[in-house]
Formats: structure tokens, C-alpha cells, sequence
């Protein structure tokens, strides 16, 4: 990674450890800004995929904005140093505090997920003498093709509004004293490596920003969302200038608008990998294991998901004529890291490299098994910064009465 050797980075700092490429996330920021260069564009950095106040502060002082999903995740953007005026507040189940700290940022927009968020909001705007912008999530009803835990925008989720929801909701907006619509958002999942699935719900959005102009309501940004996909094992990603083109095609009606993205993954996925540590080879009669000292709650990606993450042997040489699935120490049949990995012979002591963890790895961890989260480094050149210390065992049990 960079000029850093990662068998240092882990003989250093132990394993399990998460690294990340302070010059891959300002390249992947630099590729999608390009891509949407023709048009005003704002991109918000969605915060759950690496929430790291040293990962996020880069892409702030790139001018990116941020998108975030809890009241945690508003602070930490603030505290990472994204404008108010650059960070969009999206989720389901925001509480009453969390909207408060919203009005009182004076973030870009409050994005309203039903009726009843909506008539808590124009209150809480109310009692701060405030007026709050907002933005309605539309859901599409279109099938993004991508896992079912990550599609979100079809019917069957909990996710946006249906078309009728939104323009009442819009028309009560725009009577409101306290609440301003400024925009309308749009998510269909996340992981998406074809451009059509953003192409349709874009359309959906643009008939529903036509319908409101009819009815003298005007909007200052289309939010279309996040979820753009890289390429895991199976090599598929997102064309990024094809989706440009699709978006600014569908939205050409309005040059003036400003369009808003939320990748995540896409910015940190590839800057990132997970260093683990053998413990163990383990033959059965059926399978050929390696025991590592990272698992599921390291990252869950595998388990969840059946995301398949490329893993190769930090040393180099041999040739990979062994088919191995890499388990961790976790008391879950479900714990793993690979399944029918190709790899050169391994030992005890070998370290591992797990590619394209930047993204939902650390950040999706857990203390399950009661084992303490990793630790974090950042590489920059040829030097290796701690940007999150390894969890000790009093960590476990902090907070506990």
C-alpha cells in the first residue's frame, strides 16, 4: 500500500488492523468529480460506510459534503469539518433530539421519510423559531438488482414515500411557516453496478418535480442518492461518466438545479484492507481452513451478505494451488472471510490482506465473542499514522454498572 509494507504496518500495530490509503480516497473523490463535472454537483460523503474522523476530514477538505443518518454521525461531521450548509440528514427513525440538532446546525436539508417525521419537524422548527428545509424521499418502486438487504428503493421497504405521500407532503411544506422544501431525494440501494436502475428512478423524480412546478412549487437540488457499486471479487462496478451522462440527461430540463450524490463505498471501499494474522491451518475430510485472528465481528460484509472480498498473502511467491476457506475465531458457522479462496501454501504467522474493506468493514464491527475492536491506521507515503487505537479488554465492559 503506497510505500508502506503491510506485513510492518502489522508487525507494528498487531492484528486484526484496519489500513487505509490517504492518496486512494482523494483519487476515488478526483474520479467521481470528474465524471460529474458538466453539471453543479454536490457530493455527499455518505458517513456510514467509514465514519473515521481522519478518513472524513479529507473528503471535507476536498469540499465534499456529507450524508448522514443519525444524530452521531451529524456530530461527527461537524467535527470532521463539513459545512451545515453541505450535509444532508437522511433515515427513517430520526428522534426528536436528533431533528433539534439538525434546525440548530442549519444543515442543507432535513430529509423527511413519512407524515408523521414531517409534523414532528414543522413542531420542533416551530419552538426554535426556525424554518427548516427539507427534502421528500421519494421511493421509486424500482428494483435496484442488488442484495435484498441493501435494495431500497421498492415498495416493500420502509423506506421514502409513494408519489401521492409526497405531494401532500409538499403542499403542506410549502403552507408551512416553519418547514421549506428545497429538494427532493431519491435512494434505490446500495452495491448497484448498473446505471439503468438509477436511470428509472431518476425519471420518477423528474415527473414528480415536473407535477410540483405545475403546482407552483420549485426546488433548489435533486438528491438521486448513493449506492454506486465497485467491483468485490466478481469484477463488476459502476461505469461512473455513464451515470453522469444518465442523471444530467434526465435532469437537463432543470440546468439549474443542483444535483446531489451520496457515495460511500464507492470513496472508501478500495482505499481500505483488513490485516489478519493466521492462527491455524485446519483439515477436515470436506475442507481445507485457514484459522485467522479476524472474524465476523471484524467485518460481517461475508457473513451478512455473502459479499466475496479478494484476499491475497501479504507474502508474496508460490503459486496458488490451494483452495482454502478463511474462517475466523468466532462461535458462528457463519464466520468467515472467504470461501474457496485460490492461495499459495500458508502458516501460522502468514499474514493476510482482505482488499476493498475501506467501507462497511470497521465501521459495521461489533464486540461480539467479547473480543475488542481493531485498530485503525491511515498511510500516507511512506508513513503510517494510528488514527483509531486497538480496543483493550476494560473497553468491554466501559459503561457497565
Amino acid at each position: 500500500m503506497d510505500q508502506v509494507a503491510l506485513a510492518e504496518a502489522a508487525g507494528r500495530f498487531g492484528t486484526p488492523l484496519y489500513a487505509y490509503s490517504k492518496r486512494a480516497v482523494l483519487e476515488a473523490f478526483g474520479r467521481l468529480e470528474g465524471a460529474f463535472s458538466r453539471r453543479k454537483t454536490l457530493i455527499c460523503y455518505a458517513l456510514k460506510a467509514n465514519p473515521n474522523r481522519r478518513i472524513a476530514a479529507l473528503l471535507a477538505g476536498c469540499g465534499a459534503g456529507a450524508e448522514v443518518v443519525s444524530g452521531g454521525e451529524l456530530r461527527r461531521a461537524l467535527a470532521a469539518g463539513f459545512s451545515p450548509g453541505k450535509i444532508v440528514f437522511s433515515g427513517v427513525g430520526k428522534t426528536e433530539e436528533e431533528l433539534r440538532l439538525a434546525v440548530r446546525e442549519g444543515i442543507l436539508a432535513v430529509i423527511l421519510e413519512s407524515e408523521p417525521e414531517m409534523g414532528l419537524l414543522e413542531d420542533v422548527a416551530r419552538r426554535l423559531g426556525r424554518r427548516a428545509p427539507v427534502a421528500v424521499r421519494l421511493n421509486p418502486g424500482v428494483d435496484a438488482g442488488t442484495h435484498a438487504y441493501v435494495t431500497t428503493g421498492t415498495a416493500s421497504t420502509k423506506f421514502g414515500v409513494d408519489k401521492v405521500s409526497a405531494l401532500r407532503m409538499y403542499r403542506k411544506a410549502a403552507a408551512s411557516r416553519h418547514l421549506a422544501a428545497t429538494g427532493i431525494h431519491c435512494h434505490i440501494g446500495s452495491q448497484v453496478t448498473s446505471v439503468e436502475p438509477y436511470r428509472r428512478a431518476a425519471a420518477v423524480v423528474a415527473a414528480l418535480v415536473r407535477d410540483l412546478e405545475g403546482r407552483g412549487i420549485t426546488l433548489d437540488f435533486a438528491d438521486l442518492g448513493g449506492g454506486m457499486g465497485v467491483a468485490y471479487a466478481d469484477g463488476l462496478a459502476m461505469d461512473l461518466p455513464e451515470l453522469a451522462r444518465a442523471l444530467e440527461e434526465t435532469l437537463s430540463r432543470w440546468p439549474n438545479m443542483r444535483l446531489v450524490i451520496e457515495p460511500g463505498r464507492l470513496l472508501t471501499a478500495e482505499a481500505g484492507v483488513l490485516l489478519t494474522t493466521v492462527l491455524y491451518r485446519k483439515k477436515t475430510a470436506k475442507r481445507d481452513f485457514l484459522v485467522v485472528d479476524a472474524g465476523m465481528s471484524d467485518l460481517i460484509r461475508p457473513a451478512l451478505y455473502g459479499a466475496a472480498h479478494p484476499v491475497w498473502p501479504e507474502r508474496e511467491g508460490g503459486e496458488k494451488t490451494n483452495l482454502v476457506d478463511i474462517v475466523g475465531p468466532v462461535c458462528e458457522a457463519a464466520d468467515h472471510l472467504a470461501k474457496g479462496a485460490r492461495l499459495p501454501d500458508c502458516a501460522a504467522g502468514d499474514i493476510l490482506a482482505v482488499l476493498k474493506t475501506g467501507a462497511y468493514g470497521f465501521s459495521m464491527s461489533s464486540q461480539y465473542n467479547s473480543r475488542p475492536r481493531a485498530a485503525e491506521v491511515l498511510v500516507d507515503g511512506g508513513k503510517v499514522l494510528l488514527i483509531r487505537r486497538r480496543e483493550v479488554l476494560a473497553d468491554l465492559v466501559r459503561g457497565e454498572l
